[in-house]
């Protein structure tokens, strides 16, 4: 009978440490709800002095992960092998997520620092009435470029650099709807076009910019284009403003033909598991101060209007990296393509990159 009590508690010792076992587990994979928060984030996207700030004031412990692609977060969110309460997709994707049921509506009532958005970008056509995002960053795709190594030219149009001085001094961002998109509006035509005929056509007016491209990268184009090892980049704004922090010569324009006006929103994923500490999160990162001091960190356009105040005046002045009106009117939001037309996109993108060879 001695035996038989030693093997039952042995059972019931193993399995308490089993189940602890799986619960530290879940917690660490961002499963469980309570006091823990799992945000999926693109890299170096947020001042991580925030995070401290947010987890001292609420006790709610933040577990951060990053993704470096829109279609690499959806997926992973689709799979549901990890639960994350926030994430933070561009304004396709949330169109998309919307669409597939991936997303939970926000309480408006629990997120009153809502109202320190700028109404010019709320209620936009890809989350009308912003049922399921908040916006976070926003910002261009355009040109950035040293004038000393180029004896001081100045770039106006995407068609400039088709120039043949130019040879081998471009670096292009890898991103289909990007550089196709840089070619769509280099011959007049929309950003968002379906036309199966302008879409080669574009490719085939890329392919004859390929005696300038230089490379065709990721996030190394910032440091390849700061330290003069290229004299042109067709970058993201917020990466521009880094390299222009970096190297003082290099200048940014957006082309007067129009280019991407992107948004990146916060949303809460379907199976978020701690609803309530996601909306404390986005409402803590709406506050004014909080963006102000995120924006200076990450160096893209914020949309918080209530946070130019405590930023420095050169930086909300710089017609750059906060474009006029009549600008922005030029400028387009990607949507979403659906499956079809962004396979050939990224089809098309793919027989440019392989030109290069």
């Amino acid at each position: 009978m001695t035996k038989l009590i030693r093997a039952f508690l042995a059972i019931v010792l193993v399995s308490a440490g089993l189940l602890y076992l799986i619960h530290y587990l879940n917690s660490s994979q961002g499963l469980a709800s309570g006091n823990t928060l799992t945000i999926y984030n693109w890299g170096d996207y947020i001042d991580e002095e925030l995070i401290d700030r947010f987890e001292e004031e609420t006790g709610i412990k933040v577990i951060y992960e990053t993704f470096d692609s829109n279609e690499a977060m959806m997926t992973k969110i689709e799979q549901g092998g990890t639960t994350y309460d926030i994430a933070v997709p561009s304004e396709y994707m949330i169109d998309k997520m919307r669409q597939e049921d991936l997303l939970i509506p926000l309480d408006h009532s629990k997120l009153p620092n809502l109202k320190n958005i700028d109404e010019r970008f709320m209620d936009l056509p890809f989350d009308p009435g912003n049922k399921y995002s908040v916006p976070y960053f926003w910002g261009t795709v355009g040109i950035v470029f040293n004038p000393t190594m180029l004896d001081g030219k100045e770039f106006t149009s995407w068609n400039d650099l088709w120039d043949p001085s130019l040879k081998n001094e471009i670096i292009l961002v890898d991103g289909a709807r990007e550089i196709m998109g840089m070619g769509l509006n280099s011959l007049g035509y929309s950003l968002n076009d379906t036309n199966r005929d302008h879409l080669i056509e574009a490719k085939e007016k890329l392919v004859k910019l390929t005696p300038n491209v230089k490379a065709i990268v990721g996030d190394e184009g910032k440091v390849l284009i700061q330290n003069e090892e290229a004299a042109i980049g067709i970058v993201w704004s917020g990466d521009a403003a880094d390299i222009m922090w970096e190297n003082e010569d290099i200048d940014y324009v957006v082309p007067s033909e129009g280019s991407n006006l992107w948004f990146d929103n916060m949303v809460i994923p379907k199976t978020a598991k701690n609803i309530e500490g996601a909306h404390q999160f986005i409402n803590f990162m709406l506050d004014a101060e909080v963006a102000a001091q995120n924006t200076e960190y990450v160096s893209y356009s914020t949309p918080n209007k209530e946070a130019l105040q405590y930023m420095p005046e050169d930086m909300v002045t710089d017609e750059r990296f906060y474009p006029s009106p009549e600008l922005t009117e030029r400028l387009e939001v990607y949507e979403n393509l659906g499956k079809k037309n962004l396979a050939i996109y990224n089809q098309l993108f793919l027989e440019f990159k392989m030109a290069q060879n």
